[in-house]
């Protein structure tokens, strides 16, 4: 059974917002069942700019029920139901600290419906409701209303359970379990955690730290570990958290730079595969005897050279050279990918210039290596990496200064006008290693929303 839910606040945030109005509908599979719709009392003004959106004012609610007067009725309205909501973080948040407010800890199994649309329904410019609902032919009577867009969120979640209702399963999500956690663990913390970017630590109780980790929502990937009960290691860390600490970075690769280094200044427990090394694989280069540079996958650990790339798994390295290889038409047999006294496959479909028989001579095929591996170094280079801050008013800062990394910080949204040579005195000032070096270059070769400003120019 499902109830879909759509709610109306004051503003933007569980922690200083009530709920305006509230509409949920119960759907069994088939069709709606049942219905729960009204105006609440949320008991504090509702600003000029949510009447605007919402059309409900002061006088709307002022004889309308407040929350605890609805509590009971919600909580049998839902019961042995699965929460449902678009955007379900925030509908979810919201009635949560309704109840909170009272002294009930309400948890469902929830799903959003953004997410699950996106899945089974890829392809779309927008998810938004309004969006997504036009695209689909479906009407909404009531725009911002509770009423109006728990109705369309339905009928989108009938499209969504009739097209693929295994897949809707994996998007289900389950609320903390307090029994599986330690008893000194405020579950109240882990509601009010971030769901931004930045590292996260986990204490036990002795205090010490025995995990550091990073994501982009910290929230969620908290979450994620406190209800890993499917691995032993993720049982017994569960039963060690007694506390929950975090930093926000803005920037992805500053939270990667961070959870490096702590890790290593710190060693937790429960990081030991991360304690040696994130990268235990690399890309290396050698020359053969017959003069072409050959490209190959390694253990890190049976070589004191440093690799041109690390890579957290064989398989991801693997993948990698398959793929260079026929980007860069480098020679399958030359990169280890093909193994044959003759040509390689690729030859035969005209995707290999022929090194693996001598047809293209070893100096063009070794410049086109070089170059290729030019291109993933810094080359003595001086430069920003400009990414996202911690709030509007900044960006994250990242400098790479004559081809090494030197630091990161955050300078005020404004200042990026000015000439970056003056962006120094806003970097706290860090040591380059092997993984540093690896989590920068993989960042800049995937991630396309930061930006790169020259020191110098010429």
């Amino acid at each position: 059974m499902f109830v879909i839910v759509d709610v109306e606040t004051t503003g933007g945030s569980p922690k200083n917002s009530r709920i305006t109005e509230l509409a949920m509908y119960k759907f069994d599979g088939n069709e709606i069942i049942d219905e729960f719709v009204t105006l609440l009392n949320p008991e504090q003004p509702i600003p000029e700019f949510i009447v605007r959106l919402t059309g409900i004012n002061d006088e709307m609610v002022a004889s309308a029920p407040r929350f605890f007067e609805v509590a009971k009725k919600i909580v049998e309205f839902t019961k042995d139901c699965i929460f449902v909501a678009h955007n379900v973080a925030f509908d979810y948040g919201m009635l949560r600290s309704e109840f909170r407010n009272l002294g009930y800890d309400f948890r469902l199994p929830h799903l959003c419906t953004v997410r699950s649309a996106r899945y089974v329904l890829p392809g779309y410019k927008s998810y938004s409701l309004g969006n997504i609902s036009k695209e689909l032919g479906i009407e909404i009577n009531g725009r911002h209303r509770a009423g109006g867009d728990a109705l369309a969120t339905t009928k989108l979640f009938e499209i969504l359970y009739r097209k693929d209702l295994n897949s809707l399963q994996t998007f289900v999500q389950l609320e903390l379990n307090p029994k599986s956690l330690h008893p000194n663990l405020d579950i109240a913390i882990i509601d009010e955690l971030p769901t931004k970017a930045g590292i996260y630590r986990f204490y036990n109780e002795f205090n010490q730290i025995v995990y550091i980790g990073k994501s982009i929502n910290i929230k969620k990937r908290v979450e994620q570990h406190l209800r890993n009960t499917k691995t032993a290691k993720g049982i017994k860390l569960i039963q060690d958290i007694v506390r929950v600490d975090y930093e926000l970075t803005g920037s992805e690769l500053i939270a990667m730079l961070l959870e490096s280094d702590l890790i290593k200044i710190h060693k937790p427990i429960y990081n030991r595969r991360l304690r040696k090394s994130l990268f235990p694989f690399g890309l290396y280069d050698q020359v053969d005897d017959n003069g072409y540079l050959q490209l190959a996958i390694q253990s890190t650990s049976k070589t004191d050279e440093l690799p041109i790339i690390h890579f957290s798994t064989k398989k991801e390295a693997v993948n990698y050279l398959i793929y260079i290889a026929e980007k860069y038409q480098f020679c399958q047999k030359l990169c280890g990918l093909y193994h044959s006294k003759n040509a390689c496959f690729h030859y035969d479909l005209k995707q290999c210039n022929g090194a693996c028989v001598g047809e293209e001579i070893p100096n063009e095929y070794n410049i086109r290596v070089e170059q290729y591996i030019a291109n993933l170094t810094f080359e003595g280079k001086s430069f920003y990496i400009l990414d996202k801050g911690r709030n509007k008013s900044e960006k994250s800062i990242v400098l790479i200064e004559n081809g090494t990394y030197r630091g990161y910080g955050y300078a005020p949204y404004h200042f990026h006008g000015k000439v970056p040579i003056n962006w120094n005195c806003f970097i706290s000032p860090q040591q380059e290693n092997r993984d540093i070096k690896t989590i920068l270059n993989q960042f800049i070769r995937k991630d396309k929303s930061h930006k790169i400003v020259n020191l110098y120019s010429d």
